[in-house]
């Protein structure tokens, strides 16, 4: 009788050592939720720009154009971010596609032309926005050079675009970002620096993106090139050592490796060659 009584008073300390052990571990994931839940999730947005907004005619969707910086002559990283008009909801699948125009007004005459850009990759936001981009050909100029983009915005589910269009403006970036050239073929093209956009000192990350001038409407990035390049300290007389020359990438990007060996005035010298021919240009920067 004394040894079963001892039995089942063991049994009974085991099972509330499980219960408090239990109830401890049920309260310390209860916290751990709780702390987890009063994260806050970064605004993909904290560090960008919001250009323009205006709503999808047709799509029931507002739209907003969002940049890292104010808008400049030259290449230029863009953001679309999309949210339905009545519910206020995100939209994060969507067909996207933009086009940046210029209206032009030259003493009466009136006329219009685009510009190159990069549409959205994916139906799918990337953290809530539609990356894409535009090179901005020459700055806004009041009354008689206006830049408009519009914004083609077809939601999941729907058969047609609803167009947004709003106006910017375009600043005169402080140094030359972007080349209207007449290549040796005889071609237009265009050529648009994209980084470094804060250079150092040492070795850089150097990107160019190349794009071809069909009419005023439309400009298909341009594969075909093979690229040398010479950077120079025009007022050292000096080079630098270890460079790479830029090499396509996709979309008419060319990428490769910037040297610098010294704050300063430098410049990066460019020779274009296709099919035995070769075309010269040059990005000035200064830091």
């Amino acid at each position: 009788m004394h040894k079963e009584k001892s039995i089942h008073t063991l049994i009974y300390k085991i099972m509330k050592k499980i219960f408090f052990i239990t109830i401890a571990l049920a309260l310390s994931i209860l916290s751990s939720c709780k702390k987890d839940s009063s994260i806050e999730i970064e605004d993909p947005k904290k560090n960008l720009i919001k250009i323009a907004d205006a709503f999808a005619i047709g799509s029931a969707a507002k739209v907003e154009l969002w940049s890292g910086a104010e808008l400049g002559t030259g290449y230029q990283k863009l953001y679309i971010a999309l949210s339905d008009s009545a519910s206020g909801k995100t939209l994060n699948r969507s067909s996207v596609q933009i086009l940046p125009m210029m209206d032009m007004d030259m003493n009466g005459t009136k006329t219009s032309h685009s510009a190159p850009l990069e549409n959205p990759e994916s139906m799918e936001a990337d953290n809530t926005l539609y990356p894409c981009a535009a090179v901005f050909t020459m700055p806004s100029s009041g009354e008689s050079g206006k830049w408009r983009m519009i914004v083609m915005v077809k939601k999941e589910g729907q058969t047609k675009y609803g167009k947004a269009e709003m106006a910017i403006q375009v600043k005169q970036s402080p140094l030359e970002r972007v080349k209207n050239l007449t290549a040796a073929d005889g071609s237009k093209i265009i050529v648009a620096y994209v980084s470094p956009s804060s250079p150092k000192v040492g070795v850089n990350d150097f990107e160019i993106a190349v794009f071809k001038k069909l009419d005023m409407m439309t400009f298909p990035a341009e594969d075909n090139y093979s690229i040398t390049m010479t950077p120079e300290m025009p007022s050292m007389g000096h080079g630098s050592p270890n460079n790479v020359n830029p090499v396509l990438t996709k979309n008419g990007h060319y990428k490769g490796k910037v040297n610098f060996t010294m704050t300063g005035d430098w410049r990066i010298n460019l020779v274009l060659n296709k099919e035995g021919k070769s075309t010269s240009t040059f990005f000035d920067l200064l830091f």
